[in-house]
């Protein structure tokens, strides 16, 4: 099957195309071109001037729909995809917070049969958690927060196949050798829930800690002990040139002033926007799979209010908020919604920008930065014909 996007406004890696067009022909994308005449044979789908940019790439998100991941069966996992998706995520890795071994494996079990089917918008499985300085524990379930046991991880990762990323306070007694070892079976290891200086950071960089989980949320930054002063993790972290980082942009999590300071330091192509949504995002629901949270203020809390917990948002909000309220331009904004993620996960060969060869996943945004249409892998999803 051919379709062909026309009148379109075309975030590509060399910039913007007006009026370019895009040949889609099953789930990979033909064509990109400033070209619109319509192609013989080509089913026309007319954007009408919006936005077409890449779909998003999510790297840590709990849930959504109402449902969340640490559920770990294939209805909750369904659920909580499909309502990100109608959002503009068309890629995804599920997150579990901290969890139990048992959890881990239901929810890998889960992820191995959703990624074995074809054109899957799942790439893998994020565990955040459950290594993790309890001091920093913030949201996370306290009760199965410990240090990394070798005995507990090696058998894990030899057993299952989709855990990509797995992160851990690296301050933790085992947390340097737990670095060492997972980056070496391939997966990113992520810094977070932590209260590590500048000495933990830049060791745990050289042994493959590579990406900030949730920049500056759960790790202090600038502080004081006494009358002395100390860099904090967030200090450590932008001292690390090569180290990612990826950040809550609800507006909430981090104000939209910080927002702007990080993509002004850390720039485009070393920041990632996450979700971190839990499984009222997306949904009628006021509810998380964790009791003691609480939604209020647009966002998702302990009931004590001592912290944070998550987010609700979608990747579309992510979006307009680093436009509407953190003034950065729209193609950067995209570009750390989609190309920035691709790249830290190691899958920018085939997502994350439009380009001839890539998977067609595929957003179109109207002038106020609404979804209109989302395409994953060719294939328009469910709820998101706005355009025609």
């Amino acid at each position: 099957m051919l379709t062909q996007i026309i009148n379109a406004r075309i975030l590509t890696p060399q910039g913007w195309l007006k009026d370019g067009s895009v040949l889609i022909r099953d789930n990979k994308i033909l064509e990109v071109t400033n070209c619109d005449l319509a192609i013989v044979g080509a089913t026309l789908i007319d954007a009408k001037g919006m936005y077409i940019v890449p779909g998003g790439v999510e790297i840590h998100v709990h849930g959504g729909g109402g449902r969340d991941f640490m559920e770990g069966n294939e209805e909750a996992f369904r659920t909580a995809i499909k309502a990100h998706m109608q959002h503009g995520t068309t890629s995804i890795y599920p997150t579990l917070s901290s969890s139990t071994i048992p959890m881990i494996r239901a929810a890998a079990e889960t992820t191995e049969k959703l990624m074995s089917e074809p054109d899957s918008p799942v790439l893998g499985l994020h565990l955040e958690g459950h290594y993790f300085n309890m001091k920093m524990a913030g949201g996370q379930m306290p009760e199965n927060i410990k240090d990394p046991t070798p005995e507990e991880y090696i058998p894990l990762l030899e057993e299952t196949h989709c855990i990509k990323r797995w992160d851990a306070a690296p301050e933790l007694p085992g947390a340097m050798q737990f670095g060492k070892y997972i980056t070496s079976k391939g997966v990113l290891a992520a810094v977070g829930h932590t209260q590590a200086e500048f000495e933990d950071i830049y060791t745990a960089f050289q042994v493959g800690y590579t990406h900030a989980t949730h920049f500056y949320n759960a790790m202090p930054g600038f502080h004081k002990r006494r009358e002395y002063k100390y860099e904090g993790t967030v200090e450590s972290i932008y001292l690390m040139d090569d180290m990612t980082v990826e950040v809550v942009a609800d507006g909430i999590h981090v104000p939209p002033t910080i927002l702007r300071l990080v993509h002004k330091i850390k720039g485009v192509e070393k920041t990632a926007l996450i979700t971190d949504a839990l499984a009222c995002a997306a949904s009628d629901s006021k509810e998380a799979f964790d009791p003691r949270v609480i939604i209020e203020d647009g966002v998702c809390k302990l009931a004590d209010r001592s912290a944070l917990a998550g987010s609700i948002a979608t990747m579309d909000r992510l979006i307009r908020t680093m436009v509407q309220k953190a003034e950065i331009p729209l193609e950067d904004a995209v570009r750390m919604a989609s190309e920035t993620p691709a790249r830290i996960m190691g899958v920018l060969d085939r997502k994350g920008t439009l380009e001839k060869g890539k998977d067609a996943d595929i957003i179109a945004l109207d002038r106020d930065l609404n979804v209109r249409a989302v395409w994953a892998m060719g294939k328009l999803v469910e709820g998101t014909n706005k355009l025609f």
